[in-house]
């Protein structure tokens, strides 16, 4: 059957801010997906994601702002499931249904097609346990269940939030195909997560945001050359060191900041030259390595800063 060309739903946040009392879990929030692309949607946990998501589905009132599908609310879709399918997290299924019976209610329910319970039950590998009770299924059956629930109005727009996850090798590779396939045919697609590796395979733009603040929405390929990489260097005299490698690089804007377990990351200055210094002031190093920049570097970058503001809070 040949694929399917649709012009494309576009999707809009504008504006969204959410307060849970004293809790602003998103504020200010505005950025839009285009269809007939898959774009990744990163950030550190808490970072809002999941409410995000929440605003765009009706599951959550924004306290301020607008969260739209082709210019309409979630609520005012005329064919919701046939618009939009979503799977938010490893679903909670009825544990005596069975996949079988699970699809053929959503089936029902969105007045879509019985023939696709079947398509999905084969296209997702369900059938050697479709008509096995759900309670029965490990992670990644379940996330596939999910998968195939989401799948069944043959939707213009995807919502996902790691939907890699309890999948496995063959599973990712499969569900990496099925989103470019249906961005390739025009459908707009949201990739939540936390698995950098897996957003640079399929993802054509990113949207990273922290704190419920965009940080970035950018074209993939602009990020990962608009930031430069690093290098990490682990050594028992690391204040000495890091005082020898500022000195050495004050005219060339270096930076030296503490990393994860010890280590110090060293921006602007090679990992040559960075053991230079350290020779030549007769300092121990115990580890060096560079970092790849682009997206890796802002992402690792903003979890770090989020771990250090964490710590202070608590304090």
């Amino acid at each position: 059957m040949a694929p399917r060309h649709l012009s494309g739903l576009l999707v809009e946040v504008r504006g969204l801010t959410k307060r849970f009392g004293s809790v602003t879990a998103t504020e200010d929030l505005s950025f839009r997906l285009a269809p007939g692309a898959v774009t990744g949607f990163l950030g550190p946990n808490g970072a809002g994601k999941s409410t995000t998501l929440r605003m765009l589905l009706g599951l959550v009132t924004p306290t301020a702002g607008t969260a739209t599908i082709g210019g309409l609310r979630y609520a005012e879709l005329t064919r919701p499931t046939s618009q939009v399918g979503a799977a938010l997290s490893v679903s909670a299924f009825h544990p005596g249904h069975t996949a079988r019976d699970h699809l053929r209610i959503h089936c029902a329910m969105g007045g879509h097609p019985a023939v696709r319970v079947d398509t999905l039950i084969e296209q997702l590998g369900l059938a050697p346990v479709a008509d096995r009770r759900t309670r029965t299924y490990s992670t990644g059956t379940r996330q596939r269940l999910g998968l195939a629930t989401a799948l069944l109005g043959d939707p213009e727009v995807l919502l996902l939030d790691e939907p890699a996850n309890g999948l496995d090798p063959q599973g990712i590779a499969w569900l990496r195909g099925l989103l470019r396939e249906r961005a390739a045919e025009g459908r707009t697609v949201l990739l939540s997560s936390h698995v950098l590796s897996e957003v640079r395979q399929v993802a054509d733009h990113v949207v990273m945001i922290n704190r419920g603040r965009l940080v970035t929405a950018a074209p993939l390929a602009e990020l990962e050359r608009s930031a430069p990489g690093s290098v990490l260097v682990r050594s028992p005299d690391a204040s000495a060191l890091r005082e020898k490698l500022l000195q050495r690089g004050r005219q060339a804007g270096v930076t030296v900041d503490a990393a994860a377990d010890g280590w110090l990351q060293v921006r602007n200055m090679t990992d040559h030259a960075v053991a230079d210094v350290a020779a030549r002031a007769g300092l121990r190093v115990h580890g060096l390595m560079t970092r790849e920049g682009g997206l890796e570097e802002m992402y690792l970058r903003l979890t770090a800063e989020q771990r250090t503001k964490d710590a202070e809070a608590e304090r």
